[in-house]
C-alpha cells in the first residue's frame, strides 16, 4: 500500500512513537474495512514494515482462498484508502498490490560484469500482462535488458553495483500480483599489486611481490619451485621470488582471484613484469625494485589503504614525494553511496561516523581523504531529499562533520582551499549541511558535538545562546506568523574550512580579511523580515567588522542585506558584534542566502505591474468598443485580433506573476506543488505574448512582400491561433514532462519561476522568446529593403494601408522593447547588480502600458471610432484636420517609414502591398 508522504528514517524502529502510531492507524483501517470480505480471516492483519516509496506499508492478511482478485477485495481496498485519507494520509492511485518475496535469481551471487538472469515464477492461473520493474521503474528491452520465454526471464547484461535493488515481475489486474527479490551485486574486486613493471639487478637475490584484495581470496601464478608464498596480512599475499644470476630473462607473474568464473573478467587478475638488468643501480628495494638517480616510480599504499605513493630516487635511496592514500573503510563507504538507496541512509551514515571517529588522526592529516568524505556527505544529503531525517541520523552526520572541521584538519583545508583548485570542497561541505538540515523531522531536539551545536524547535519565535565551549553567540528571530520548524546550527571552527575571500577580492585570498567569529546556519520555512546575531569576537586586534553570509552563487562572502549594529552590553561583557539582516526569504548559509532584497525594487515591480494590468484592461475595453468600426478588412481584422491576444496573454501572465511572487515570499524553498501551476501558466502566456507578436510580424511580411498571394480570413485565423497558442502550449507541456519527474521544473529558492541551475528549464522560455525577437527584426529589415528598392505606390486601399502601418509600428517598437526587457531579465539571473534589476523591473512591469500606447492609442482610426462612439464630434473633427495636414509627422508614429522617398514609376501589383508601409495621409502619399 503506497502512501504519498515523506519517509521518516525512524519508521522502521518499532520503539519509535511515530512507527507505533502508524501501525495502529493502518491496522485499524484494514481490519475495519476488510470485515466485509467473505473469505477474510478476522484478526489476521499484520503490519510487517514500512519502506520508502513515498511510504510503502507492507502488511499481511489471511484468507480462505488463494487469490484476492475479486470485487469484494477491490471494494475493501477502496474503503481502506478512504479511511486513511479521512485521517490525513494521501493515498496513491495505485496503492494496493498483492506481493510475494521469492527467489528470482538463478544464481546465489552475482558479480560485476556478469550477465544476471532472473526468472519469474508467477502461476499461470494468474491472468494479466507480464512486466518487470527495478526499484519501481519499468524495465524496457534494450541493449542492457532482454526478455525471453514470454517475458518470464529477465537478463541484465554486464551488471555493476548500480544494478542492485528490488526487482519485481508483475501481472497487471485489478489488484496487481507481484513477485520480488532484493538483488545485491557483490563489490567490485580491486587487486592491488603496485607498479606493474619493475627492474632488479640480475644477481642471486630474493624479491617480494605483494598482492592485496581485502574482500576476495587471491593467488599468485605461476609459483616457481623454491619460491615461498606468505600471508603477512589478512587480505594480502606475498610471493618471495628468487632471482638467479644464471637466468636474466624477464619474468611475468599474475595475481588472480581464486573464484574461477571471475578469472577471465577484466578485474580478475593483475600482472607484474620483472626485468633483470646487468648494472648496479643506486636505489634498491626488494619490493619497489631498483632505479637510477632521479627516477620516479609508484608503489601501493600500506595495508588498510587504497591508492598510490610516489617515490623518487634521491641520494641512493627511494624517498616518498607524494601520497595519495585513502583508508580502505572510507573507499568502501564511497562505493556504497554510489548506489545509495534512501532506506540505507541510517546505516551508511552510522558507518561513516564510526570510521571517521576511529581514524580521526589519519583522516584529518590527509586532504584527499577529507575531500572523499565531503563527497560522500554531499551524496548522502542529495539522496536524503526524498525522506525525513531523524535526530540519530543527523547526530551521526554532524559527528563526521565535526571531525572534518576540527583544528587538526587546518593543514588539509589550507591545501583544499588553495586558489589554484576548483573543486570547492569547503563550499560543498557547507552546502551538504544546509541541504540535509532541510529534511529534519519535526519536533524539538538538540545535538551537541565538540565544535557544532544544532537546535531544532517548532515555535513562532526563537531566542537562544550557544552552549559550545568558548562561544556565547546569540540568535534572535522575532515573532513569526505561526509556529514553524526552526533549525539553528552553530560552528565554532568553520573558519578552518571556509576561505576568507569576499566579493571584493574573490580571486585573491586576502589575509587581511578573516572570519572573526562563529558561523551560524539558520533554516526557517517562513518569511522573516528581521533576524539578529550577537557574535563573539575571536581576535580583539582586528577591526572594521562586516556582517556577511556565504554566497554560493558568487562563491564568496557577501554582506548584501546585513549590517553591523551597536551591541548593548550586558554587565561587564566586551568583545561582541551585533548583526541585523532584513530579508524576505529563508536563511541558509551563515546568515542568509543570495537574495537581492530591495524595498524600492519591490515597489517599482508591483506599482509597474499594476499600471501594466490597468493599461491592458483599458486596451481590451477600447478594443471592445471600437471593434466593429476598425475590423472592416482582413488586414485590420487580423491586426486587432493580434493586439487583443497580446493584451490577454500579458494580462494573465502578470496575474500568474503576482501569484508566484506571493508563493515565493510565503515560503522558502518554494513549494513545488503550489509553485508549479503558476509557473506553467506564466511560461505559457509569456510565450503566447511572443508568438502573437510573431503573428503580427508575419502578417506584415505577408501583406508587404507576398503581393500576389491571397488567403482567406478563416485560414489566417486558424494559422494564427495554432501558432499563437498551440506552439506555446507544446513547449510548456514538453518542459513539464521533461523536468517534473526529478522535481527540477521550478526554482528551489528565491523565486517561483522556471529552474535554471539543475535542469536549465529556463531555456524553454529564453530560446523561443529571443528567436522570435530575431525573426521580427529580420522581417522589419526585409520590409524596409522592399520599400527602398521598389518604391511605394498609392493604389493600396487607405484602410488596408493604414492597418499595415499600425502593424509595422507595433512590430518596430514593441519587438525591441520586449527583446530588451527579457535581455535584462537574463542579466538578472547571472548578476546581482542593482541597476540591471531595476531596469528589468521598469521595462517588464510597463509592457502593458507600451501595448496600450503603441498598439491602440496612437492608431488614428481607433481614436476616430472611439470619439464617434462617445459622441465627441469636436475631437473627431480636430483629429481629421490634423491627419490631413500633418504630412510626414502624421499620427502613424513611424517617421522613419514616412520620410522614405518614392519613385513615380512602379509596378502596380507590388505597390498595392508595399505602399502599405507609408502614412495613412492621402495628402502626403500623393505629393
Amino acid at each position: 500500500m503506497k502512501i504519498e508522504e515523506d519517509f521518516d528514517t525512524s519508521l522502521n524502529d518499532p520503539n519509535n512513537e511515530k512507527y507505533q502510531r502508524y501501525v495502529k492507524q493502518f491496522q485499524s483501517a484494514i481490519e475495519d474495512n476488510y470485515n466485509t470480505v467473505s473469505n477474510f480471516k478476522k484478526g489476521s492483519v499484520k503490519i510487517t514494515g514500512f519502506r520508502p516509496g513515498s511510504i510503502i506499508a507492507d502488511y499481511e492478511i489471511k484468507t480462505t482462498t488463494n487469490s484476492p482478485n475479486n470485487a469484494e477485495f477491490v471494494e475493501a481496498n477502496n474503503k481502506v484508502a478512504n479511511t486513511l485519507t479521512s485521517i490525513g494520509f494521501t493515498v496513491a492511485g495505485n496503492a494496493f498490490a498483492e506481493s510475494e518475496n521469492v527467489t528470482l535469481s538463478t544464481a546465489t551471487k552475482w558479480y560485476p560484469l556478469q550477465d544476471m538472469t532472473l526468472k519469474c515464477k508467477i502461476p499461470d492461473s494468474v491472468d494479466g500482462t507480464m512486466s518487470w520493474t527495478v526499484n519501481g521503474q519499468v524495465i524496457l528491452q534494450n541493449g542492457k535488458y532482454s526478455f525471453s520465454e514470454g517475458g518470464t526471464i529477465l537478463t541484465v547484461k554486464s551488471v555493476t553495483e548500480k544494478d542492485k535493488g528490488r526487482y519485481a515481475c508483475t501481472k497487471a489486474r485489478a489488484i496487481p500480483y507481484i513477485q520480488w527479490q532484493d538483488i545485491v551485486i557483490e563489490p567490485l574486486p580491486n587487486i592491488i599489486v603496485g607498479k606493474s613493471e619493475r627492474q632488479f639487478q640480475c644477481i642471486d637475490q630474493t624479491v617480494e611481490l605483494t598482492c592485496c584484495e581485502t574482500k576476495y581470496e587471491v593467488e599468485w601464478t605461476p609459483k616457481p619451485s623454491g619460491d615461498e608464498v606468505t600471508l603477512p596480512d589478512k587480505g594480502c599475499i606475498t610471493l618471495k621470488h628468487k632471482i638467479r644470476s644464471a637466468d636474466c630473462s624477464s619474468e611475468t607473474f599474475t595475481c588472480q582471484l581464486k573464484i574461477s568464473e571471475l578469472q577471465g573478467l577484466s578485474y580478475g587478475r593483475s600482472t607484474v613484469i620483472i626485468n633483470k638488468v646487468n648494472q648496479v643501480l643506486p636505489c634498491k628495494n626488494e619490493t619497489l625494485g631498483d632505479g637510477k638517480e632521479g627516477d620516479l616510480l609508484t608503489g601501493p599504499c600500506e595495508k588498510g589503504k587504497e591508492g598510490t605513493i610516489t617515490y623518487k630516487c634521491t641520494s641512493g635511496r627511494w624517498t616518498e614525494t607524494d601520497r595519495n592514500c585513502i583508508l580502505q573503510v572510507i573507499k568502501d563507504i564511497e562505493k556504497q553511496v554510489e548506489v545509495l538507496a534512501p532506506q540505507d541512509i541510517p546505516v551508511v551514515v552510522a558507518q561513516l561516523s564510526t570510521a571517521t571517529v576511529q581514524n580521526n588522526q589519519e583522516i584529518t592529516q590527509s586532504s584527499v581523504t577529507v575531500q572523499t568524505i565531503v563527497e560522500i556527505l554531499v551524496k548522502i544529503a542529495g539522496t536524503a531529499q526524498t525522506i525525513i531525517i531523524d535526530a540519530p541520523v543527523m547526530k551521526s552526520f554532524l559527528q563526521t562533520v565535526d571531525i572534518l572541521v576540527s583544528d587538526f584538519a587546518v593543514n588539509s583545508w589550507n591545501n583544499l582551499n588553495n586558489n589554484s583548485r576548483t573543486d570547492n570542497t569547503s563550499t560543498a561541505l557547507l552546502s551538504a549541511v544546509e541541504s540535509i538540515s532541510d529534511r529534519l523531522t519535526d519536533g524539538n531536539f538538540t545535538i551537541n558535538e565538540k565544535s557544532i551545536e544544532l537546535n531544532r524547535t517548532v515555535a513562532d519565535r526563537y531566542s537562544g545562546i550557544s552552549n559550545l565551549t568558548n562561544s556565547t553567540t546569540e540568535i534572535l528571530i522575532p515573532q513569526i506568523s505561526k509556529p514553524t520548524p526552526i533549525t539553528i546550527i552553530v560552528f565554532t571552527t568553520l573558519d578552518n574550512v571556509l576561505p576568507t575571500r569576499n566579493i571584493s577580492n574573490k580571486n585573491d585570498s586576502n589575509t587581511d580579511v578573516r572570519i572573526n567569529g562563529d558561523v551560524v546556519v539558520v533554516k526557517v520555512n517562513q518569511t522573516i523580515n528581521n533576524i539578529s546575531f550577537a557574535f563573539d569576537i575571536t581576535d580583539q586586534s582586528l577591526g572594521n567588522p562586516q556582517c556577511v553570509f556565504w554566497n554560493f552563487k558568487l562563491d564568496a562572502w557577501d554582506s548584501t542585506g546585513c549590517e553591523v549594529k551597536p551591541y548593548i552590553r550586558k554587565g561587564n561583557e566586551t568583545g561582541k558584534i551585533t548583526c541585523e539582516c532584513n530579508h524576505t526569504t529563508s536563511f541558509s548559509i551563515l546568515m542568509s542566502p543570495f537574495s537581492l532584497d530591495n524595498k524600492a525594487l519591490a515597489y517599482i515591480t508591483y506599482i509597474g505591474v499594476a499600471i501594466s494590468m490597468a493599461s491592458l484592461i483599458l486596451c481590451l475595453i477600447i478594443e471592445t468598443i471600437v471593434w466593429k468600426n476598425t475590423t472592416r478588412n482582413d488586414t485590420s481584422y487580423m491586426r486587432h485580433v493580434s493586439i487583443v491576444n497580446i493584451a490577454v496573454s500579458l494580462l494573465i501572465a502578470n496575474i500568474c506573476f503576482i501569484i508566484g511572487a506571493a508563493i515565493a515570499e510565503q515560503e522558502q524553498p518554494t513549494s513545488v506543488g503550489r509553485c508549479s501551476p503558476a509557473v506553467f501558466f506564466m511560461h505559457f502566456f509569456y510565450l503566447a505574448l511572443f508568438f502573437w507578436m510573431l503573428i503580427s510580424a508575419l502578417l506584415l511580411f505577408y501583406r508587404t512582400v507576398m503581393v500576389l498571394s491571397q488567403m482567406s480570413r478563416a485560414k489566417m485565423m486558424a494559422i494564427a491561433f495554432i501558432v499563437g497558442y498551440g506552439a506555446p502550449l507544446l513547449i510548456a507541456v514538453i518542459t513539464v514532462a521533461s523536468t517534473a519527474g526529478p522535481k527540477n521544473y521550478v526554482t528551489k529558492q528565491d523565486a517561483c519561476w522556471l529552474n535554471w541551475l539543475e535542469s536549465k528549464a529556463l531555456l524553454a522560455f529564453v530560446i523561443p522568446a529571443l528567436t522570435i525577437v530575431a525573426i521580427n527584426l529580420v522581417v522589419l529589415i526585409v520590409v524596409l529593403y522592399k520599400m527602398l528598392r521598389r518604391g511605394v505606390g498609392a493604389t493600396t486601399q487607405p484602410d488596408e494601408k493604414h492597418a499595415l502601418v499600425v502593424i509595422a509600428r507595433c512590430v518596430a517598437i514593441l519587438t525591441p522593447i520586449f527583446g530588451l526587457t527579457w535581455g535584462f531579465g537574463i542579466g538578472t539571473m547571472v548578476s546581482r547588480d542593482l541597476g540591471i534589476h531595476v531596469v528589468f523591473a521598469l521595462l517588464n512591469s510597463l509592457q502593458g502600458f507600451f501595448i496600450l500606447v503603441f498598439g491602440t492609442l496612437l492608431d488614428s482610426k481607433i481614436r476616430e471610432a472611439l470619439a464617434g462612439r462617445l459622441s465627441l464630434r469636436n475631437l473627431t473633427s480636430s483629429n481629421r484636420t490634423r491627419s490631413t495636414s500633418a504630412g510626414p509627422s502624421s499620427s502613424s508614429g513611424l517617421g522613419f517609414f514616412q520620410r522614405i522617398r518614392r519613385r513615380n514609376v512602379y509596378n502596380v501589383s507590388e505597390a498595392s502591398a508595399i505602399s502599405a508601409a507609408s502614412s495613412g495621409s492621402d495628402t502626403y502619399v500623393n505629393a
